[in-house]
């Protein structure tokens, strides 16, 4: 096992870079590639960096010439022989030859396109432009690369032993919340932690840590490589950026009304089982379920990702009930601001009235609030969104009003589009 504080004091982390292969990333990044590759290969979109955080100041903490070189670092990956085989021969949710030869005959020639970067008020304006199979593939390495180099800037004015202690309360943090989901009979739980983790090495740790201290429980992790180093399960469906980028692009209110649905008669005609997971919130869950088709009722699940999680999967169950789906045949995936004791209530709350997972993000890899003086390494909420496509502007609404982008007139076409009405505003949790 890698003593991740020993790796910090001896190299100050010069020996590892950020972003060790372009299968470190999340597994739905590959899976809508494949998709848009198919379906949108020409759209061109524009991603941008979003610090939601305002007063983590990155520019003022990162280097810009480190961060230049761990991004010119992504752009000489390529695929390796062994990645380019697990993702040809491996099994993903029961299904050998997931990724096509089509689309593994492209990957295996990819370099990620270039990127834009500016200092502007103590932000970086990070944003990539291009095709948008490519430069979708930006997003996760843009985000781990600005997460670990914010940890970095503060780690290296720590001495040897404060490092050593730092992380030894950071694994006792970990594992006490591995303790309090121990008890809960037929918990399933995942690790989503990739875009916003401290660090790859402790990512890893945290995943190893799930491994031994819930077996079976632990069902996998969004990480390709780890999953490929692991062997584990790569864990993943879809996002909200494929809604956003097919809403863009159409060309009336009409075309609006169905892009949503549009997504997933795409997404139908290629996955089935497990992978047939309804995000609803991109526009408004409620409005999403009353006008959704009879089709999208037989699917797998629904992934809770925005506004209180238990009234959205108390919607998921009455819509299920209301089209004569029976909610014990379902899957809800909780995936928002989640920490040990939310899964534990969660869990509680919905066992017995539906299947629950719960997908576990940024307070699972880079929980290190209260460890510091002047929390220095508290975790912050930094995103990477499709902003444009084809010149026009993209839009998210969520069911949280404070997870909302786009230009102020567009989200109000939507808001009338869509009939969302009144909204919650809820405290972002990363």
């Amino acid at each position: 096992m890698v003593d991740i504080a020993t790796r910090v004091w001896n190299h100050k982390w010069k020996i590892d870079p950020i972003v060790r292969s372009l299968i470190d990333t999340d597994f739905y990044k590959l899976l809508m590639c494949q998709s848009v590759f198919r379906n949108k290969p020409d759209t061109n979109v524009t991603f941008s960096l979003i610090n939601r955080t305002k007063s983590v100041r990155l520019a003022d903490l990162v280097d810009e010439g480190e961060l230049r070189e761990q991004l010119d670092h992504v752009r000489s990956l390529s695929l390796s022989r062994g990645e380019s085989t697990w993702m040809r021969g491996n099994t993903f949710y029961g299904k050998r030859s997931m990724f096509s030869p089509e689309f593994m005959d492209w990957f295996e020639q990819l370099r990620l396109p270039p990127y834009h970067l500016e200092k502007r008020d103590g932000q970086y304006e990070l944003t990539f432009e291009g095709k948008w199979p490519e430069v979708m593939l930006w997003e996760i390495p843009a985000l781990a690369i600005l997460m670990e180099l914010r940890s970095r800037a503060v780690l290296t004015e720590m001495g040897r032993f404060e490092l050593q202690v730092l992380y030894a309360r950071a694994m006792t943090k970990l594992w006490e919340k591995v303790e309090k989901l121990r008890p809960l009979e037929d918990l399933r739980v995942a690790d989503f932690g990739t875009r916003r983790r401290h660090s790859f090495l402790w990512q890893d740790w945290c995943v190893r840590a799930m491994q031994e201290g819930l077996g079976t429980r632990f069902t996998g992790t969004s990480n390709c490589l780890i999953a490929k180093n692991r062997d584990l399960e790569a864990i993943g469906t879809n996002a909200h950026e494929l809604p956003m980028v097919y809403a863009a692009l159409a060309g009336d209110d009409a075309a609006l009304a169905r892009a949503p649905y549009d997504v997933l008669s795409d997404w139908h005609d290629e996955h089935d089982g497990n992978l047939r997971i309804i995000l609803p919130d991109t526009y408004g869950t409620q409005g999403f379920l009353d006008n959704a088709p009879d089709w999208l009722a037989g699917w797998t699940g629904i992934r809770v990702d925005s506004g209180d999680p238990a009234t959205g999967a108390e919607r998921a169950i009455e819509w299920w009930k209301s089209r004569g789906e029976d909610p014990m045949e379902k899957l809800v995936i909780f995936s928002d601001g989640l920490d040990a004791d939310k899964i534990v209530a969660l869990h509680n709350q919905f066992r017995g009235r539906t299947k629950v997972s719960f997908g576990w993000g940024t307070m699972l890899t880079n929980d290190f609030k209260g460890l510091t003086e002047g929390d220095t390494l508290a975790p912050f909420s930094l995103v990477c969104k499709a902003v444009e496509a084809n010149g026009q502007p993209t839009v998210k609404l969520s069911d949280n009003p404070n997870k909302a982008m786009g230009p102020d007139a567009e989200i109000e076409r939507y808001k009338r589009v869509f009939g969302v009405g009144a909204q919650e505003r809820v405290e972002v949790v990363v």
